[in-house]
Formats: C-alpha cells, structure tokens, sequence
C-alpha cells in the first residue's frame, strides 16, 4: 500500500507549494492512494495523524511525503523516524529528493536534509525574536493579540449585567460569557 502524508504549519500556510491541498495534489499524483493530512508544527513530537499513519504502516508498504521537512524539522527525530520505517520494511520516498534506503549515502543526505530543515526553522525563529526585539522598542507596541472590545464596551456589558443574565448580555453585545466574567473578576478585585 502506498501512503501519503501530508502537514502545515499552520492552517493557513500556503507558501511555496506547501499548502495541504498542493501537498495532497502532489502526493496523488506520485500514487499515494490513501493520504493523512494536519495542521501542527514540525516541531512538535505530538502528530495524532502521523501517529496513527505510522500504526498502519507494515513491511512493505510505502510512505510518501513532498518535502523532509513534512514528517519532521528536527535532524535527530527526522533521522530516526526514517531509519525506524527502513529497518521495518518500509519505503520512504521524499518527493523532491527522491527514495531514502538503508545505504551508506541515502544516510549521509537523509542527515544533510534534515540538517538544513532544523537550521532553517532555527533562523526563521531567530528572526522573529529580532522582530519583537525592534517592535517592542516603539512606543506604540503592545504585546499580544489587539482587544476585540474597547473597555467602553465592556465596562456597557457589566453595567447591564446588573438586570440580565450573561446568556441576554452576550446576545445583545456580542461579548461571550468567558470574556465578561474574566472583565467582571478583574473589575472586582
């Protein structure tokens, strides 16, 4: 049997042919006849679908993905995922490098591989925190998501928490009931 994997970043990641429908495209097209897709970080070790792909997997199955970097960012993890599937019978084929076997070289650039995926999402995170370090020198930057609502709004949806329930307040505001009873305790206190 023929596998794909398929995985983003984030859900709406479209970057370089690396969104989940390029990916599924891709990956039918090179034969895979049943495909496992999410949206969750390379740099998490917690994948529900590439976990439950790698129970179905058996000897002689194969496995196909796009890119390295789907199945795994880090080296180590990337190259002991790979080498675990080889030493159970299961072919690994990366679609823009080609297949990964059980050889001497298909080690050595499996390792590069990945090598360069952990450095680049190392840089990507580097840049990012000089981001916020030059943001946060304005004074107008504030950490965080922007308020959904104004404090006039919401200080308006407590007062009338006063004569209605939080289910009538959350109707006429648009305000849910997580948010208004967060801003009551703190008014509060």
């Amino acid at each position: 049997m023929v596998y794909g994997y398929a995985r983003v970043s984030t859900k709406g990641q479209a970057k370089d042919g690396n969104s989940i429908e390029a990916q599924i495209e891709t990956l039918s097209s090179a034969g895979a006849k049943e495909i496992y897709k999410e949206a969750f970080t390379g740099t998490t070790t917690k994948r529900p679908e590439l976990e439950k792909l790698l129970k179905k997997l058996q000897k002689g199955d194969t496995l196909i993905v796009t890119k390295l970097d789907r199945i795994a960012r880090s080296a180590s993890e990337g190259s002991q995922l790979i080498q675990g599937l080889l030493d159970k019978g299961i072919s690994v084929n990366v679609l823009n490098m080609g297949k990964m076997d059980d050889t001497a070289t298909g080690k050595l650039v499996c390792h590069i591989m990945f090598a360069f995926a952990e450095f680049e999402r190392d840089m990507i995170v580097e840049r990012t925190q000089e981001g916020r370090i030059i943001a946060r020198k304005n004074s107008n930057f504030k950490e965080g998501r922007p308020k959904k609502y104004s404090n006039k709004q919401i200080e308006h949806a407590i007062t009338l928490l006063e004569t209605h329930s939080y289910k009538q307040v959350t109707e006429m505001t648009g305000i849910s009931k997580a948010t208004l009873a967060r801003a009551k305790a703190k008014m509060e206190v």
